[in-house]
This record gives C-alpha cells, structure tokens and sequence, in this order.
C-alpha cells in the first residue's frame, strides 16, 4: 500500500532539514522498518518548501503506533525548529490524493 503526504519547512532550513535526513538516526530506520514503512522518499519543492513524502507500507503495519513511540517524538523534537508542527511537535501533515499510478 501506498502513502502519499504533504509537510512544509520554515524558510532557510533546507541545508539543515537534508543534513539531518542523511545523518538519520539507525535506530529510528529500523523503527520505521519494523513499522512497515519501506521505500520511503521525501521531495522538496524549493519554491514553496512544501516535502513531499511517499512511502509502501506493508500490511499488516504499524504506522498508526509511532506517535506514540519515545524514539518517534525524539526525532519530532529535534526536527520541529524546521518544520510546521502541531503543539505536540508532530509534524503538520497534509495528505495527497493518489490520482495516477504506471507501474
């Protein structure tokens, strides 16, 4: 299954939202794979720094629980001076409506 979402950093993160995506912790990989999350990509859109993120979940998966995961809201909390977040730190989430798929 397919997830599709939209999220939207602050201006003049760009360099450092990238650094620490390629800097991620191992930990919070492995997380998200035992969740179900693989072949996971984010997309920025440099005009209006929206991300775009897609990700396969594998069924079953455990998405739903990460939030609540200590490790998850660690991660919230060292990204959430770059991003648009809830009060909770969780980034805003916009979801995106599949319209076309070529496989």
């Amino acid at each position: 299954m397919n997830h599709a979402f939209r999220m939207k950093l602050k201006p003049g993160t760009v360099a450092e939202y990238r650094k620490r995506h390629e800097e991620i912790w191992p930990e919070l990989a492995a997380l998200l794979r035992e969740a179900g999350i693989h072949d996971y990509s984010i997309f920025l859109d440099e005009e209006t720094l929206h991300l775009f993120a897609v990700l396969k979940l594998r069924e079953p998966n455990q998405r739903e629980s990460l939030p609540r995961h200590p490790l998850m809201r660690k991660w919230w909390d060292y990204m959430k001076d770059l991003m648009h977040t809830h009060p909770d730190g969780r980034p805003i989430e916009w979801p995106l409506v599949p319209m076309f798929h070529l496989e």
